[in-house]
């Protein structure tokens, strides 16, 4: 028998949560990954309880009892969540309480669970109310944690909940952990079952992986175990697919190899040469750690751009008569097919935009040329006006694009001169706010009684012409924008210039 100390504070939000199931005589206990962390002496919130009755009955009432929110996970298998807080409800901690049924035993219990090191548990009562207590360890996950061990308690685990696979990396990942030889043959060949689970579990899990700042290695690990081009079967037919000779890797491998590359640059260590030809204002805010959405920040969304954004190239491959490979129309239908992947794992409404945006306009830099390669005030205005607010995330990716296509065969001065060219868009931009946000000259009454249109998209097309006749610096006055609306309006336009 093994006895531990879970190193639990006093008074705590358990305290209250173990008074009601003693006082309601249930028998509880501790499972899962609060043991592990709290072995581990990682901090957590997140406290699993199995319960020696039906969890989401004893739920329901433990959240009307301390005034919490509760939320019912699973009816058929008896999973039910509490939501408590500790301190002020506005500002304290909140914590997650995730009561399940035990229909048999707690060594049952233990034994329909994934990994050892989760296959844990301490009597609740005792965990609050001793300095020791026995640990209940039938799978012997004590033994695999101090080891950094993953081992599936049995062969039956990825059968009986398919979202294992994808779990056991993340773990990993997270942890530090390896997953030990059988166990990951059994990964392997049970990947396909991923396809079997719901996309928003896949997400979860794969956002967690991404937003982890060495996240490629495990995309590549998720690759050899046969799981990332199960989850995006669209990657598969990009292994293989030749490039033309400037690309080092195929466009698979060069997808990957993006997200290697922008993870690189986020990073921006001190003695990496390359990066340090990045202008520093690109780094000027903490944009990055945004959170998109509940566990989504920008630079996981950024790092699925980078994963997709040539995701197209297979199908709109075609070779020239002097055998170079061409892309055409890859940007735009890149987007619709990333589009489609990122729905069906559930994405939100604004993360799927951000990542058609990027993946639409990751060449856009490159083509934005003028007077000795640098862009004109009309291309600049014209790039900040349709990527909004993805503009920086832009040009993080197309470098890193950059930067995976020659791989270790960078050319430095062609390197230099794409970050020369982000710092000039960057710096016209700072210098010239009018490029971005130019001042209202006239709006839509001016041109209702002016010029007699009536309301509908004309305005609307009309105004859009000259607030990008306005960011070109082609005008700057009331007067000199009626006049440029006149112009408009009787000689029609041809690529954004009067004629």
């Amino acid at each position: 028998m093994t006895r531990i100390s879970l190193g639990l504070e006093e008074p705590s939000v358990f305290r209250k949560v173990t008074d009601f199931l003693v006082g309601e005589g249930i028998g509880a206990y501790l499972v899962g990954g609060y043991i592990r962390d709290a072995l581990l002496g990682r901090p957590t919130r997140d406290v699993d309880i199995a319960v020696v009755a039906a969890a989401p009955e004893v739920g329901q009432r433990l959240a009307d009892t301390l005034h919490g929110k509760y939320v019912l996970l699973d009816r058929t298998n008896g999973i039910a969540r509490v939501i408590l807080t500790e301190g002020d409800q506005e500002t304290g901690i909140r914590w997650h309480f995730d009561l399940s049924t035990i229909h048999e035993s707690i060594d049952a219990d233990l034994a329909r669970r994934d990994f050892t090191v989760d296959a844990m548990a301490v009597d609740l009562r005792e965990a609050v109310m001793a300095e020791t207590i026995e640990l209940i360890d039938p799978f012997q996950g004590r033994d695999d944690l101090d080891r950094h061990l993953l081992r599936v308690v049995s062969g039956t685990v990825f059968e009986d909940d398919p979202a294992r696979l994808i779990r056991a990396v993340r773990l990993a990942a997270e942890y530090g952990f390896s997953i030990e030889a059988e166990s990951e043959s059994l990964l392997g060949k049970r990947s396909q079952l991923i396809q079997q689970v719901a996309g928003e579990r896949v997400r979860e899990e794969l956002c967690r992986i991404l937003a982890l700042p060495n996240s490629t290695g495990f995309l590549a690990y998720l690759d050899r175990l046969g799981l990332l081009t199960a989850i995006i079967p669209e990657l598969a037919v990009a292994k293989g697919v030749e490039q033309p000779r400037e690309h080092h890797w195929d466009v698979f491998h060069h997808s990957t190899e993006t997200v290697t590359a922008l993870e690189r640059l986020l990073k921006r260590r001190a003695n990496d040469d390359v990066v340090l030809h990045v202008p520093q204002r690109l780094y000027a805010d903490s944009r990055f750690a945004e959170e998109m959405s509940h566990g989504v920040t920008r630079a996981v969304v950024t790092k699925l751009a980078a994963l997709l954004h040539d995701i197209a190239k297979p199908q709109t491959k075609t070779m020239e008569a002097d055998g170079r490979a061409r892309f055409l129309g890859h940007t735009k239908e890149g987007a619709v097919i990333a589009g489609e992947i990122l729905r069906r794992l559930r994405f939100g409404t604004r993360e799927i935009r951000m990542v058609q945006r990027m993946i639409e306009a990751h060449l856009r830099l490159w083509q934005m040329g003028g007077d000795e390669g640098m862009p004109t005030r009309r291309a600049i205005y014209r790039y900040f006006r349709d990527t909004e607010d993805v503009s920086i995330d832009i040009m993080f990716l197309s470098l890193a694009d950059c930067l995976a296509t020659q791989g270790p065969h960078l050319d430095v001065e062609e390197w230099r001169q794409h970050c020369r060219l982000v710092e000039y868009v960057l710096t016209q931009r700072e210098e010239e706010n009018s490029i971005v946000s130019p001042p209202k000259l006239i709006d839509g009454h001016d041109l209702m009684k002016s010029f007699g249109l009536k309301p509908g998209p004309r305005i609307g097309e009309v105004l859009d012409a000259v607030r990008e006749a306005q960011g070109a610096g082609e005008i700057g006055t009331r007067e000199a924008a009626l006049d440029f609306v006149q112009s408009y309006l009787t000689q029609g336009q041809t690529d954004g210039k009067v004629v």
